[in-house]
């Protein structure tokens, strides 16, 4: 087909030669959205009378924003995250001890990432560190960030399992892609030599370069009873506190708060109909 016949082509969806010809050409260059689009683009132009570089620009939007998509799709399904601990359902009210903008502010400044600074959240069993820290986790995601959400028994396990194979270097060095890890449930890591070092060679790891969001249930005063040495103790949290932001987490569970509603909610249903 003559560079005329293109130029004069109407809206007809009819597929030509040439057309052909891009698609596959599209395809070699791993162009899907473009392909997917370059059929209406190509006559929304040829009908308004766009200038070539219009045209260019709107299939290279696309493309270029729906690899951004798929790259944040990518990230969030590997990142363990629940997909409903979102920052839009938390109830700071429910917590008056952690500041929303605080929190907000970690999400929209990203800066701190860079600096391999650390977020620490502690309070007792349900209160909602771990919803918390997996909306903060999101949200990084949502800025492009990757995040990998962990209890953090099982990926001490993992990394103990790792050095009894010698292959712990390489499972730390597999962990740095990741700009946040998260470690939940710290408290429960038990008070084992073998485990607690790996912990801490993960910590020292990632001392000012990557960045750790940990929740416990245990004040610092208490992680003697996680790490075996006090000086491994004193030497992790040094390393954690340095450069971090705490978030103290100290109300009544949410968990038995809903339970007490749910107990005391028949009872009034009870009265209400006597």
């Amino acid at each position: 087909m003559s560079t005329a016949s293109i130029t004069n082509s109407t809206t007809t969806t009819t597929v030509t030669p040439t057309s052909t010809r891009l698609g596959m050409m599209l395809t070699d260059l791993r162009l899907p959205t473009i392909k997917r689009l370059a059929g209406d683009l190509c006559a929304q132009s040829d009908t308004q009378g766009w200038p070539a570089h219009r045209l260019l620009e709107a299939l290279l939007e696309h493309e270029i924003n729906e690899r951004e998509a798929r790259r944040i799709d990518r990230h969030r399904n590997e990142s363990g995250l629940s997909p409903a601990k979102r920052l839009s359902s938390f109830d700071f009210s429910a917590v008056p001890s952690v500041s929303k903008a605080q929190v907000m502010a970690l999400t929209e400044g990203t800066e701190w990432i860079d600096r391999g600074a650390n977020v620490l959240l502690f309070g007792p069993p349900g209160v909602g560190k771990s919803h918390l820290v997996s909306a903060l986790g999101h949200a990084l995601i949502d800025a492009g960030r990757r995040v990998l959400f962990t209890r953090c028994s099982d990926l001490v396990q993992r990394l103990q399992a790792a050095r009894r194979d010698l292959r712990l270097p390489q499972e730390l060095a597999k962990l740095d892609r990741f700009d946040l890890l998260i470690l939940d449930d710290l408290s429960y890591v038990r008070r084992d030599q073998a485990e607690t070092s790996v912990l801490f060679e993960l910590i020292s790891e990632r001392y000012e370069r990557k960045s750790l969001a940990i929740t416990a249930n245990t004040p610092f005063s208490q992680w003697g009873d996680v790490f075996v040495e006090p000086a491994m103790t004193l030497a992790a949290v040094d390393r954690l506190v340095h450069h971090s932001t705490i978030l103290e987490m100290n109300v009544e569970s949410y968990r038995r708060r809903a339970a007490q509603a749910v107990q005391v909610s028949p009872t009034r249903k009870v009265r209400s109909t006597q």
